[in-house]
Formats: structure tokens, sequence, C-alpha cells
């Protein structure tokens, strides 16, 4: 196997994920129980005994401190870490800060269900997945994988559709296998990377 390695975790689950609300650009905190999730993604990881060189974040609240968790919890909180706006989450305009039950009675199931499950309609004012991934990707090529591939183990955290642009490319996805793809919050993905940056191996560290 090679030691080409990179994690992805989404974030804990936050205050507005527990509501029920579409978050997008905004910045709740974790509930106690994504402490909890940050937590425990820390205690797997150290359990395959993984130590990070580098590591990766959104500039948004929620993904940092779920970072700062997984690291404490692995001994690890001195390693080298970099915030940006390219793994933000999708912003969902219009949508931010509505309930999705109230959002459905104003605009229809149907439409709802387009806005979040399609990769190329976004909402009004928002970000389609499309768009999310044209931000996403340049970043992902430009700054991670050239580390990943120099064999620094690396650690993202960020947001569920963020992680999504990087697992469609890592997974060779189509535009409808990564809308259908879960992404669920605390659960570390490792990936086992060979030289050409294809994958080698995935597995997802659950209890």
């Amino acid at each position: 196997m090679s030691d080409r390695i990179l994690v992805l975790v989404r974030h804990g689950q936050s205050e507005w994920n527990l509501k029920n609300l579409f978050t997008g650009w905004r910045d709740p905190d974790l509930t106690e129980q994504g402490v909890a999730e940050a937590k425990r993604a820390g205690a797997l990881l150290k359990a395959e005994g993984l130590k990070f060189d580098v590591a990766f974040t959104s500039l948004l609240s929620r993904a940092q401190r779920t970072l700062s968790l997984v690291l404490g919890e692995m001994g690890q909180a001195g390693v080298e870490t970099l915030a940006s706006q390219a793994l933000n989450e999708r912003d969902y305009g219009d949508l931010s800060g509505l309930n999705k039950d109230d959002a459905r009675a104003k605009w229809g199931e149907e439409q709802v269900h387009v806005w979040r499950r399609s990769y190329d309609i976004p909402p009004p004012g928002g970000e389609s997945l499309r768009d999310t991934v044209a931000r996403t990707l340049p970043y992902y090529n430009q700054e991670i994988l050239p580390r990943v591939l120099r064999g620094e183990t690396t650690i993202v955290t960020a947001h569920g559709n963020s992680l999504r642009a990087l697992i469609m490319v890592l997974e060779k996805l189509s535009p409808e296998g990564i809308m259908k793809r879960e992404v669920l919050t605390g659960v570390p993905m490792v990936y086992r990377m060979r030289a050409d940056s294809t994958v080698e191996d995935r597995r997802d560290l659950a209890v």
C-alpha cells in the first residue's frame, strides 16, 4: 500500500442541522452531538495510527471546530492548518436560514428537491453543486493534491457539498452519481492514493 493518504471529514452535527435549516455560508456552531462526533472521528483516526502533516478546512467555524476537536483527540493539535473559502459549504442563497419544510411549503416540494438534488440548477441567489465544484476543485488540485502526492498525510474537514466536489473526482462519479452520495457527519473517509493521483483504496471509519 502507498503512504499517500487523504482523509475527508464532514463537520459534526451543527445547530442548524438539528433544526432542519438550510445552512450554506451561515455560521452556526456544533451541537453537543456534533462535538461528540468530532471527538469520535479523532479517536477512530488515532486508532488507525495516522499522523497528519497538514490540515485543510473552510472559513466556517463548524468545520474549523471539528478539525480542532479531531486533532486534539489525536494529540496532534500543532498540525499546520490552512483555511480557505474554496472549501466552504455550497451557498444556498435565499434558502439560507429557512426551515426545509417551510421552503417546501413556499416553493413546492418538487422545486426544492430540484434545488437540493440537481447538479447544475442553483437556488435563487445561491450556488449549484456544479458552481461549488468550480471553486473547490481548483483549490484541491493546486493546494491539497500536491501535498498528498508528496507523501504528506493530509486531512480535510469541510462540508457535505464541498466534500462531494472532491469525492466526485476521487471516485470518478457522474453528476447523477455524486448527488446520490451521502456524506455523513463526523465519519472519516480514508483514501490511499497512487502516484498518478488515482485512488488505490477507500475506507469509511465508523464505530
